[in-house]
Formats: structure tokens, C-alpha cells, sequence
């Protein structure tokens, strides 16, 4: 009885390793990707077979998104990948480091930032530019100064937003004994 006790506790011990080890399949081989995944990746077809399983894992996946992909999305992501490669080494890597920052904020800030890169994309093209040249022009200080500005803007508009919001058009609200100044 102890016996059968200690093989059904091994057994249950062993049993999510057995499973890790049944569903750690090897990547596909070039000859096992459909026809539609070889023509997407025909690039890599002369060292597929070479390279390191998580490296065409990962083809693969972006193989099957770009299927999946209106013609409009390729055009897109056609797009930002001539953009890609156009940038210098230091490009890449600052762009990098940025989304990985990106990728560690809370999903409120992540929302918030993705809100405020509309914004700006929806603005006309002239008033973009001038945008970024004034930016250019600002001293760090500066561009620290108008940071803090907008958090503290941003964290009065979230408190805002459970109070009532005032008219329009009016600047100060009365207060007793005083007229409303405009």
C-alpha cells in the first residue's frame, strides 16, 4: 500500500514535466511549412535549417500574422519596414529600448501614450512640424519643465473627470461675494 502511494505521488509529480516534454516539439523544417509560409519566407529558404529554433518559431508566426493581414495592413507594414531599415544601428537600438519601456508601463499609461500618438498623427502636417521644431529648440530644462507640466495636467484631468465639469464658456466660477471674472 505504501508502495502504490509513493508511485501515484511520483506520478503526479512527473506529470507536468512528461507534458512539458511531449509539447516541446521541434520547428518545422522547411519542407513541413505550407506553401503560403515558404513563399512568405522565402528569404530564409537556403538557412532555415540552420537556424535556431526560436528564430524560425518566430518567422513562422509572423509568417501566419501576415496571412492574416489585409492588403492594406502589408502595405503598412511594408512601410515601416523600408522605414526600419533605413535606420542607423544606434536608430534601432534607441527605438528598441524605448518600446521595451513602453512595454513595462502600467496599461493605463501604455493607453494614455497610444491616445496622444493619435492625437498628434491626426494633426495637420504643418502644425506637426512645428510642433517638433519647437521641441528641437527647447533645452533639456525645458523639455523636463513641459514633462512635468503635462503629467500635472494629466493627473488634474483624471481628477477632473469624476467631478462634474464646469460651462464652457465661463473661466472662474462665482464665488459668493465675488463677481465672475472674465
Amino acid at each position: 500500500m505504501r508502495l502504490n502511494r509513493r508511485l501515484v505521488l511520483c506520478l503526479l509529480l512527473l506529470w507536468p514535466v512528461a507534458l512539458w516534454a511531449t509539447d516541446n516539439n521541434p520547428p518545422a523544417t522547411w519542407n513541413q511549412l505550407s506553401a503560403e509560409e515558404q513563399k512568405v519566407l522565402k528569404p530564409f529558404q537556403d538557412r532555415w535549417d540552420t537556424l535556431p529554433p526560436e528564430r524560425r518559431e518566430h518567422l513562422q508566426q509572423g509568417a501566419k500574422r501576415w496571412q492574416s493581414m489585409t492588403p492594406e495592413q502589408r502595405e503598412q507594414a511594408r512601410e515601416r519596414f523600408a522605414h526600419w531599415q533605413k535606420l542607423t544601428p544606434e536608430q534601432r537600438e534607441r527605438a528598441r529600448q524605448r518600446y521595451e519601456r513602453f512595454r513595462e508601463l502600467p496599461p493605463e499609461q501604455q493607453e494614455r501614450l497610444r491616445r496622444r500618438h493619435q492625437w498628434f498623427k491626426n494633426l495637420p502636417p504643418e502644425k506637426r512640424a512645428e510642433l517638433r521644431e519647437r521641441w528641437k529648440n527647447m533645452s533639456p530644462e525645458q523639455r523636463q519643465q513641459f514633462r512635468q507640466k503635462r503629467q500635472r495636467n494629466e493627473h488634474d484631468e483624471g481628477r477632473d473627470r469624476e467631478r462634474p465639469s464646469r460651462p464652457e464658456n465661463m473661466e472662474r466660477m462665482e464665488r459668493p461675494g465675488r463677481m465672475m471674472q472674465r
